[in-house]
Order: structure tokens, then C-alpha cells, then sequence
């Protein structure tokens, strides 16, 4: 997960509207909303990732 992505998982974190972080369809759909594009497309593509993120708030091997 590179900075960016991080960036924009924090924005939608801070939103009064904030849905559950787990409800990936509401994530994209409010990053989309906000031209988070980037977001969008890695909730879609590494889901796994984003997921362990939000469980664990571990960026990954190279962004901890």
C-alpha cells in the first residue's frame, strides 16, 4: 500500500459519513464520490490487503 492509498483510507476514515470500514461497497462508492480513484481500484484489487489493514492498521511489508 503506497502512501497515497494510505492517505486516502485515513480521509474517508475522518468523514462524518464514514460507513464501516469492512463495507467495502460503501468505501468505494464514498471514495468515488471524493475522485479517490486510487482507493476504488485497490479495495478492487487487493481486497486481502485492504482488509488486513483495517484489522490490523499494518501497511504491509514495506510501509509498516
Amino acid at each position: 500500500m503506497n502512501d497515497k492509498i494510505y492517505e486516502q483510507i485515513m480521509a474517508i476514515r475522518k468523514m462524518p459519513n464514514c460507513p464501516n470500514m469492512f463495507d467495502c461497497n460503501s468505501v468505494q462508492q464514498l471514495a468515488n464520490s471524493h475522485n479517490f480513484f486510487e482507493l476504488v481500484i485497490f479495495i478492487e484489487e487487493h481486497k486481502r490487503e485492504y482488509s488486513e489493514f483495517i484489522i490490523s492498521g499494518k501497511r504491509g511489508e514495506n510501509n509498516e
